[in-house]
């Protein structure tokens, strides 16, 4: 099959000076008062151009200089072609990423790959210039796949093809991940959801995590900084791991690896969450990797949440592998790992998991009939309901499903990509049921899969099994500042700025409270507890506060057929 035309059948700032040599010294900042008011607008319908979306009124009683700083969301969504300005408003597209003439290597690393649509977006007087090095995942020689590929690269010379060692016969190589190197002797790591084909980056939902430019360490220099998860320090070990696991049948991504060791990492924020094939056991030392499900579990470990009936995690995704006809890999491997969090008393240890509520959010047929390519979109989103094991996994995720679009409530805030189809993959800790204050999120390529996650094989030594090689990164707001419990982050839509003009007002709460739009010619406030030092905003993919499916209705499934015509008049038939 054509690899540039194949669906993904299977699918985780910079320094700064530290706040206490710069931080004023003022009494306890007060208490404020926060007043929310809607103003109604038109919604967006399939082919519309404006949103609808909730404005506010702030009112603070606090100094201007007691303002908490505001941080950008650290993921971007990317540019949708057949979306307005308006809606596309901090969004990133691949001429953004790789157009910049002083980039001398590129490494991209990807499922599926169009090397003519991947060389179109260097700037056009150093395409034939910058050494470009392609890491798939066709291994056998014959893959249609495989061959496409080199007929591709053999028109330009520039290009060099790697196949990644794939030990495992269900895996694949959906890491979605480019490595840049310039002239200015800098290096940027870009994490991301698509595949390296037009269709991904035109009108399906994506995002992308890029690093800082890195520069390179002084000569004979180690970074000073002590490995800590989500610094810099700690990312380059784990990151160089990840790049090593490709060497260990024969060398292919050691030159890049040995170039990055020669950079400085410390500026990075985060934690890199990775899947790579093989059997992997519970680290003995901090240094060494953990993949899948156990590398998360080790980061959330160190990571404070709020533990509270209210607390839920949203996992969005765009494939549903089989995952066995109970709920058994659910509910005791992922879930409890993704509900690991630690205690947030002096004491500092890491607590049992917790029990959040899950939702999965996965569009409907309805919502692929409406999206911007209509049934098109639905080539690139997975599962299946067909044989009796997934039929009785139907059944028991059924509960948990919840809409994509979110569309159909008036009140909801909107994120402008209601109407293009999700690619992205998204794991997200709330705080409470109003959805205002975020624990964590992940921005990864992995999807809901056994084969991504890694399943438990030796409940006793916990060795787990993973299939596939997976990138991601984790983010949280204690990353932003020395005292983690002065930053929040809170979910922006429309724009990455938390606080931007548009801006549900989102605070922090007494813990019963509730933050509600407050109705016309009312005028009722709420009271907030102490003001967060700084506020991260996280750019939303999908609309708030989640809608869960109707009685009748359930997943798309792209091997069924659909007769109704999508808004362009075409059938989906299989």
């Amino acid at each position: 099959m054509n690899s540039r035309k194949r669906a993904d059948v299977d699918d985780g700032n910079g320094s700064s000076t530290p706040r206490s040599l710069t931080r004023l010294i003022s009494p306890p900042r007060k208490k404020r008062r926060v007043s929310t008011t809607p103003e109604d607008s038109p919604a967006l319908d399939q082919r519309s151009t404006t949103t609808n979306h909730v404005s506010t009124t702030t009112k603070t009683t606090t100094p201007p200089s007691s303002l908490p700083q505001v941080i950008k969301s650290p993921f971007q969504l990317t540019k949708i072609r057949d979306l307005p300005p308006e809606l596309n408003k901090d969004t990133v597209a691949l001429k953004d990423l790789l157009g910049d003439p002083l980039i001398s290597e590129c490494w991209e690393f990807n499922y599926i790959h169009d090397i003519d649509f991947l060389m179109s977006h260097f700037d056009q007087d150093v395409r034939q210039l910058v050494k470009v090095h392609v890491v798939h995942g066709f291994w056998k020689k014959e893959d249609p796949s495989r061959l496409q590929l080199q007929d591709d690269a053999s028109r330009y010379p520039n290009v060099t093809l790697h196949a990644a060692y794939l030990p495992e016969m269900f895996g694949t190589h959906h890491t979605k991940m480019l490595i840049l190197l310039c002239h200015d002797d800098t290096a940027q790591i870009i994490i991301h959801t698509a595949n390296m084909i037009e269709k991904d980056w035109t009108n399906m939902t994506q995002a992308v995590w890029s690093s800082p430019r890195l520069p390179l360490l002084p000569r004979n220099k180690q970074t000073l900084q002590q490995p800590k998860i989500g610094n810099g320090a700690k990312f380059k070990i784990d990151f160089l791991n990840y790049l090593r696991s490709y060497d260990k049948n024969r060398p292919t991504c050691r030159d890049i690896t040995n170039k990055l060791v020669h950079y400085d990492f410390s500026a990075i924020r985060g934690s890199l969450i990775g899947s790579v094939p093989g059997r992997h056991k519970p680290p003995s030392a901090p240094e060494e990797p953990t993949y899948g499900w156990l590398a998360i579990q080790q980061s959330l470990k160190n990571i404070p949440a709020k533990v509270s009936a209210s607390s839920q995690i949203a996992i969005q995704i765009s494939s549903i592998a089989t995952l066995g006809p109970t709920n058994a890999w659910l509910k005791n491997t992922l879930f409890p790992a993704l509900s690991t969090t630690r205690t947030t008393s002096s004491s500092n240890k890491s607590s049992s998991p917790t029990s959040p509520s899950f939702k999965v959010l996965f569009p409907t047929p309805s919502e692929i009939r409406r999206s911007l390519d209509g049934y098109v979109s639905g080539g690139s989103i997975h599962t299946k309901t067909s044989s009796s094991q997934q039929a009785k996994q139907l059944q028991y995720l059924q509960p948990l499903f919840h809409h994509w679009a979110n569309d159909s409530s008036p009140e909801s805030t909107k994120s402008g990509r209601q109407r293009a189809a999700p690619h992205i993959k998204t794991y997200i800790r709330y705080s409470s049921s109003d959805y205002t204050c975020i624990d964590w999120a992940l921005l990864t390529s992995a999807n809901l899969s056994k084969q991504a996650w890694g399943d438990t094989i030796n409940q006793k030594t916990q060795e787990v099994r993973v299939c596939s090689y997976e990138l991601g990164v984790l983010v949280w707001p204690g990353l932003y500042d020395e005292d983690e419990n002065e930053a929040v982050m809170k979910p922006t839509f429309l724009t990455d700025e938390p606080g931007a003009p548009n801006q549900e007002a989102i605070v922090l709460l007494d813990d019963e409270d509730e933050v509600r739009p407050k109705a016309k010619g009312k005028g009722k406030e709420k009271e907030v507890v102490s003001d967060p030092r700084v506020v991260v905003g996280l750019r939303m993919p999908y609309n708030l506060p989640l809608q869960p499916y109707e009685e009748g209705e359930g997943p798309w499934v792209a091997t069924a057929s659909y007769m109704e015509p999508d808004w362009m008049g075409r059938i989906w038939s299989r």
